[in-house]
């Protein structure tokens, strides 16, 4: 997770919901589900059969964070606009975050972009789909650049290619990398009181259910600290935007921007950011949500799963 860049739903469309709620777990229910396999520390668990995707989530987050949406896509469409999508979900937890015990090494973003590379050739996964949350788009994009060819679609939720540079595009890595040396080293130094209440105080505004932001916080609680701090430290000083030249999945890209209305961000203001960081990504289709917070998924459900469902059944 990283500090964000949906509406109310009225009283009318409540009982809807929760009939397409309960249709999309009846339907889970009937569809294939392996129990989650071990990847090299990497937790990975299978559901249903057909066209793999891959589902990445953020920082400190659990594989939860995609769970709704795979089910959802695999049913009916809510307004029936459309079948279900025959896909196989990958639901994705890193090692470190959310409760899953860390795996020992210096870096974390370019192992785990390997392992998951490797996951996809193990599993002979070619073509697949990959979806990425946040940090979980960082590593997306990484995957796509280094095997351009491995891969069909790319879905990125709310992520950026270059994460300093949302405020700033003239930021440099060399000008960023003190400042997240002293943010990691902070992170590590202060003791766990301080840092418990540092971590539920990040999630404010990354998700406007109460519940939701309370998963979140406990999905920070038992995160490894050592890793959320390196994790957020490689994902400072990581610049992909130079590379996104050698992507040639189609790609679509889902933007949030109504947590920062309060401080002056329009949907236009920061759709140009979305725009600027992914100008050298070839034929990339960016769309704002109206008024979803970070976690698109959980905020603005409808209208992501309606965007993913419609980029993810049209012919390439």
């Amino acid at each position: 997770m990283t500090q964000p860049v949906s509406s109310t739903v009225p009283s009318r469309k409540r009982v809807p919901l929760a009939i397409a709620a309960f249709v999309s777990l009846a339907c889970a229910s009937l569809a294939a589900h392996a129990a989650p396999l071990d990847h090299h520390g990497i937790r990975i668990e299978v559901i249903g059969e057909g066209a793999p995707v891959l589902m990445i989530p953020g920082l400190n987050s659990g594989a939860d964070t995609w769970r709704e949406t795979c089910l959802a896509l695999r049913a009916p469409a809510a307004d029936h606009s459309g079948p279900g999508l025959p896909i196989q979900c990958h639901l994705v937890q890193l090692p470190g975050f959310a409760g899953l015990a860390k795996v020992d090494g210096e870096s974390f973003l370019p192992v785990m972009r390997d392992q998951l590379l490797d996951y996809v050739v193990e599993h002979n996964l070619q073509g697949m789909t990959v979806v990425g949350h946040s940090l979980g788009g960082s590593l997306a994009l990484d995957m796509a650049i280094k095997q351009p060819d491995a891969f069909g679609k790319l879905v990125i939720v709310d992520s950026l290619p270059y994460f300093a540079a949302a405020q700033n595009p003239a930021a440099t890595v060399a000008q960023i990398t003190p400042m997240a040396e002293q943010m990691r080293s902070g992170m590590l130094g202060i003791d766990e009181a301080m840092y418990v209440a540092q971590t539920d105080a990040s999630v404010l505004g990354m998700a406007q259910a109460p519940e939701r932001v309370e998963t979140l916080k406990q999905w920070g609680r038992n995160s490894d600290r050592t890793v959320t701090a390196q994790a957020m430290y490689e994902l400072m000083t990581t610049d992909l935007r130079g590379e996104l030249g050698a992507v040639s999945s189609p790609t679509l890209v889902l933007g949030s921007w109504a947590a920062y209305k309060p401080y002056g961000a329009t949907q236009e203001s920061t759709r140009q950011i979305f725009v600027d960081q992914y100008a050298k990504l070839p034929g990339v289709r960016v769309e704002m949500s109206e008024a979803g917070y970070h976690f698109l998924m959980w905020d603005d459900p409808q209208w992501l799963q309606a965007q993913m469902r419609g980029f993810l059944a049209a012919t390439p």
